[in-house]
């Protein structure tokens, strides 16, 4: 069993090939990130429920790319909405549920990403659907938005990791078929930034940010991620500074 996905055509560096709308049921249906205020993709969300007899809206974060068509699509369906950090969410909590005739999908609060993050668990099909704690491709995500933002990632990976699901399928890239794999990946390389950063304040306590960058990435950020590196290390700074 596997949910209806439907790609917006938003491409670029953070959204890799655009945001994947999930829709979990067929008559009693959950539309998970309704994704950006972009009128091809709401029309095509809201004909893709249309037929259904009831629809919630289910939002894992604010991000315009996320939550960007919450409006439209809840007022061309009448539709609630559920989750946090839209000022449209009736609020959900770890371990709420929310119905479908696909099966009931869990709530995992995963702070990291941003300070208000949700995920949604499908016991049925074994898979989570993790907003942007992890992507389709790669083994890394932003983290670096507030402060114990590290700490609050490496968490959730593990409040995940705890529902033992075997599949995952993120907002951003393809569907994860090898859940463990990938989760542990996530955090091998959140640990790797961890300790690089770790040993280079350790030969140089007194180096800036951007020497911290320079040392950790060398000339592997991508064009237009500068600044989430620089905001990533100063990240990993206020982590290493409040667990030792």
């Amino acid at each position: 069993m596997e949910p209806r996905c439907i790609l917006a055509g938003n491409p670029g560096p953070f959204t890799l090939d655009g945001t994947r709308t999930y829709l979990v049921g067929v008559h009693d249906v959950a539309i998970i990130d309704p994704g950006p205020d972009v009128e091809s993709h709401i029309r095509a969300v809201v004909r893709a429920v249309e037929a259904a007899q009831s629809v919630r809206i289910l939002v894992t974060h604010h991000h315009d790319d996320h939550a960007g068509a919450v409006g439209a699509v809840a007022a061309a369906l009448g539709a609630p909405v559920l989750g946090t950090g839209h000022p449209l969410c009736e609020p959900l909590r770890d371990g709420d549920r929310v119905e479908t005739d696909q099966g009931d999908l869990a709530v995992l609060e995963t702070p990291g990403h941003a300070s208000r993050h949700l995920a949604f668990y499908w016991e049925e099909a074994r898979a989570v659907f993790p907003g942007d704690v992890i992507l389709g491709e790669g083994s890394t995500t932003w983290v670096g938005e507030y402060p114990g933002a590290v700490a609050d990632y490496l968490e959730s990976l593990d409040r995940i990791r705890a529902r033992a699901p075997e599949v995952l399928y993120p907002t951003h890239g393809a569907m994860v078929l090898d859940a463990p794999a990938c989760l542990d990946a996530y955090e091998s390389h959140r640990r790797t930034r961890i300790e690089q950063v770790r040993g280079a304040l350790a030969e140089r306590p007194d180096a800036s940010v951007l020497q911290l960058v320079d040392r950790v990435y060398g000339d592997t950020i991508p064009a237009g991620l500068e600044g989430a590196a620089r905001k990533s290390v100063e990240a990993i700074m206020d982590f290493l500074g409040a667990s030792e």
